[in-house]
């Protein structure tokens, strides 16, 4: 049930479950059904079975699952599913840095590791907090809809900036970016909110990519090409530089 503590040493339980369909998306999935019974009304099995598809898959693009966030306030954990396409230092967005006139600092301007996770239309695109705290910003940016595994969707694409901050100080920024289907970003959350970890944030709808800015002295336990989970995978512990490698197999 949501909110149960679950552990390594064998408490709680699990069991499979159906996962439920995001409010976003009943009424893209009831537009999806409404055209699924005109189509097969009017246009028979020939229209009705492509039509069927398109809903069950409209349906499970919002699909909401539950997932079991690691309670750990040194880990930094992943804030969508998806591939690890690029790891990369870069100075964070201008919008996560500089003076927001609320006087409340943002990440500051120098390096910092970047991770970007590429959701396809495959993935669960329901995003999560890496860290708890307060969200100090939320920017969103209107741009264009380039591919989202390229890296100048960085800074041309529709984006959504979020700075989260824990109550020690320590921030993390990740920005939500639509894709070349994408067009849509929808916050959940706003500036002054509290979140906990693994919380969701926000969605983006039908394909996409989030970046997270990693604190400064801080390297991730993830590799290029590895799958992650949304408030699962621990993408990071904070104050941990170590070298990674993996095998393609």
């Amino acid at each position: 049930m949501p909110g149960e503590i679950l552990d390594n040493r064998g408490r709680g339980t699990a069991g499979f479950t159906w996962p439920t369909i995001h409010p976003e998306g009943r009424r893209f999935g009831a537009i999806a059904g409404v055209v699924f019974l005109l189509g097969g009304l009017f246009g028979g099995s020939l229209l009705g079975w492509p039509l069927a598809l398109l809903t069950l898959g409209v349906l499970a693009f919002f699909r909401d699952p539950e997932r079991v966030t690691p309670r750990d306030e040194s880990l930094i954990i992943a804030p969508a599913d998806g591939l690890i396409t690029q790891i990369c230092t870069v100075v964070p967005p201008r919008e996560m840095t500089g003076d927001d006139g609320s006087g409340l600092p943002g990440l500051g301007d120098a390096p910092v590791t970047r991770v970007s996770i590429f959701m396809s239309v495959f993935d669960v695109h329901i995003n999560r907090t890496p860290i708890g705290g307060t969200i100090r910003r939320v920017v969103y940016i209107p741009g264009k809809f380039l591919n989202a595994d390229l890296d100048k969707a960085s800074e041309e694409n529709e984006r959504q900036h979020f700075v989260v901050e824990r109550g020690d100080g320590v921030r993390v920024g990740f920005t939500q970016i639509a894709g070349l289907v994408a067009r849509r970003i929808v916050p959940f959350v706003k500036a002054g909110d509290i979140v906990a970890c693994g919380q969701r944030i926000g969605l983006i709808r039908f394909g996409s990519r989030v970046d997270v800015y990693l604190p400064v002295g801080t390297e991730p336990r993830v590799l290029i090409g590895q799958s992650v989970v949304a408030g699962e995978t621990v993408l990071a512990q904070l104050g941990e530089c170590l070298m990674l490698e993996g095998v393609r197999q």
